[in-house]
């Protein structure tokens, strides 16, 4: 695989590698060979975290941003039991409504112009380096990532995609009021003097602090599901 990027400066620490100094990691449904079509080297943050909770992937060009959404879903662990959407602009600067890339639906739209998330490919808007776009994931909790684009790969024919190369820290837990409920959620189990402690402890499970470690991320456990089963259910449980 050839870097397209070769007039780059590149910096060989942290997650700041090249891909061929990372394991890559691919497990899951048998993903498909991208053939010579370009390859996005793509960081994924967690916005509003810190430590940053974060994941480098690797997919074809020619992805849907469904497909996209799926891998995300996957690396960070969530339970895709929630809408999503992308944001073509930062959403935090731009007043709505907001450029989106979506499953169009009348019942959750309102009355913004959304692109077909299934019938667009991720290199139309992620087809430079830094290019970015933003996913949020779960209206209410409003779990919100900033995608950007690190490298532009031309594929030799022998990596298969989605694949995983990086990543620290784990999501958080689904529903628990997004970023500032995460912290909160973590203050209250870390301290057994704090009123929600012994709650939080129970609602996540748990019979100690340390038995909830977010700073535990261990790539090797990723699965990558497979989009077109994915889009089934999504189609079964929404409707077309």
């Amino acid at each position: 695989m050839a870097d397209l990027n070769k007039n780059k400066s590149n910096k060989k620490s942290g997650w700041k590698r090249t891909w061929r100094e990372k394991k890559i990691i691919n497990n899951g449904f048998p993903a498909k060979s991208v053939g010579n079509k370009n390859l996005l080297q793509l960081q994924i943050a967690l916005i509003g975290s810190d430590p940053k909770i974060w994941r480098e992937i690797i997919v074809s060009a020619a992805d849907s941003f469904f497909a996209l959404n799926v891998a995300i879903q996957d690396v960070f662990g969530w339970d895709d039991s929630h809408l999503h959407q992308f944001f073509t602009v930062n959403p935090y600067k731009t007043r709505p409504p907001y450029p989106r890339i979506a499953i169009p639906n009348p019942a959750y739209d309102d009355g913004e112009d959304t692109v077909d998330e299934r019938k667009t490919k991720v290199e139309d808007y992620l087809g430079k380096i830094n290019a970015k776009v933003y996913y949020e994931y779960d209206s209410g909790d409003s779990w919100m990532h900033e995608i950007k684009v690190l490298k532009i790969l031309k594929n030799d024919g022998k990596i298969k995609t989605p694949a995983i190369i990086g990543g620290e820290n784990i999501a958080p837990p689904e529903d628990c009021g997004g970023i500032g409920g995460y912290y909160d959620l973590l203050e209250a189990v870390n301290d057994p003097k704090n009123p929600n402690h012994e709650d939080m402890m129970e609602w996540l499970d748990i019979e100690k602090p340390s038995d909830f470690d977010p700073e535990k991320f261990d790539m090797r456990e990723i699965k990558f599901s497979d989009p077109k089963k994915a889009l089934d259910r999504y189609d079964r449980f929404y409707g077309k």
